[in-house]
């Protein structure tokens, strides 16, 4: 089980944010000078880490760095990181089976 975490913007990230997402939240800090604090979760053993309820920095399936706006109602961004995802997956078509 791995625990989520907060801290304030401006602030060194958590010690339990991957290094490939520190570059990510630094600039998204630049881009929201009026935020205030940053809340990091794990969404299936993936770290996502939330700016207020303004952006999402976060890792998908395959270790690249996302980023979005976070969206309103049910998971925050996670519907648009699994649109850009499957878009991206070559074995898509793997479920064709199931049809």
């Amino acid at each position: 089980m791995q625990l989520g975490a907060r801290w304030q913007r401006g602030t060194p990230p958590h010690r339990s944010v991957p290094e490939a997402l520190h570059a990510a939240i630094a600039e998204q800090e630049n881009g929201h000078p009026e935020a205030d604090s940053w809340t990091l979760t794990w969404l299936e053993g993936r770290p996502r880490c939330e700016l207020d309820d303004l952006v999402f920095v976060a890792l998908d399936v395959v270790g690249r760095v996302r980023t979005g706006p976070v969206s309103g109602g049910g998971e925050p961004g996670l519907a648009e990181e699994r649109l850009a995802h499957s878009a991206d997956d070559d074995d898509a078509d793997d479920d064709d089976w199931l049809s």
